[in-house]
């Protein structure tokens, strides 16, 4: 009977081990627009954000779920016109390698605020270094994830079938998993793209919302933008 019992036991115990969930890995930046300073890292991990603005830009914030988001400047159509990113300092802690990375954002997006390239975050350039970025092109606003090889220039993007500029909130992911990127619009898979299966992304570029600075080609969001996170590994 003992015998039964322990062998019960262990068998209860091996079928919960192996149903268990895996762990998720920790997030290496998040920030939820909230409490005293909206531009904290709630992570843990330091990456506190500073505004680059120029000709006035600026950015503010609206109430949603008990908390705060962030507005960026309207679209503008003569010179010169505001700008303004938020920027983290540079770390190799924000550079994923050849590593699987999730990031993501919640955003909001009027059908009058689309552009022809509007990014939501990136770290780097597709020019020159390497670059993930997560942006909103053209006047349908479809979002779209972009990797790009810190020693080959090509672009992979996978590109969302759907729009999200009709003014209300939607939830944007993008992953990187071996040769596979995807896209997804509000948990569902949207777009895909297959990436060489050694792409690094690695450089020494700040990690950037909102824009890639302040200058005149900054690529500048127009909407609400919160809940910005990075996951890596």
């Amino acid at each position: 009977m003992l015998r039964h019992a322990l062998l019960s036991s262990l068998a209860l115990l091996v079928a919960g081990t192996a149903t268990a969930a895996p762990a998720q890995p920790e997030s290496t930046v998040r920030y939820t627009f909230d409490g005293p300073s909206p531009l904290a890292d709630v992570s843990g991990h330091g990456h506190d954000l500073t505004p680059v603005s120029r000709n006035g830009g600026t950015f503010g914030t609206v109430a949603r779920n008990g908390g705060k988001a962030l507005v960026f400047p309207p679209p503008c159509a003569q010179e010169p016109c505001p700008r303004i990113a938020l920027r983290a300092p540079t770390t190799a802690q924000l550079n994923p390698g050849r590593r699987p990375i999730r990031f993501g954002a919640s955003v909001r997006l009027a059908a009058d605020q689309t552009t022809k390239g509007e990014n939501v975050m990136q770290k780097g350039y597709s020019v020159r270094g390497s670059q993930y970025k997560l942006q909103i092109d053209g006047l349908a606003g479809r979002p779209s994830c972009v990797l790009v090889d810190d020693r080959r220039p090509d672009i992979h993007a996978a590109i969302s079938g759907v729009g999200v500029a009709d003014d209300r909130w939607h939830d944007l992911e993008c992953r990187r998993r071996g040769t596979r990127l995807t896209i997804l619009v509000d948990d569902v898979v949207r777009g895909r793209a297959t990436l060489p299966a050694d792409l690094s992304v690695s450089n020494h570029i700040p990690f950037s919302l909102g824009g890639k600075g302040s200058f005149a080609d900054n690529d500048q969001f127009q909407g609400m933008l919160d809940d910005v996170w990075v996951q890596i590994g």
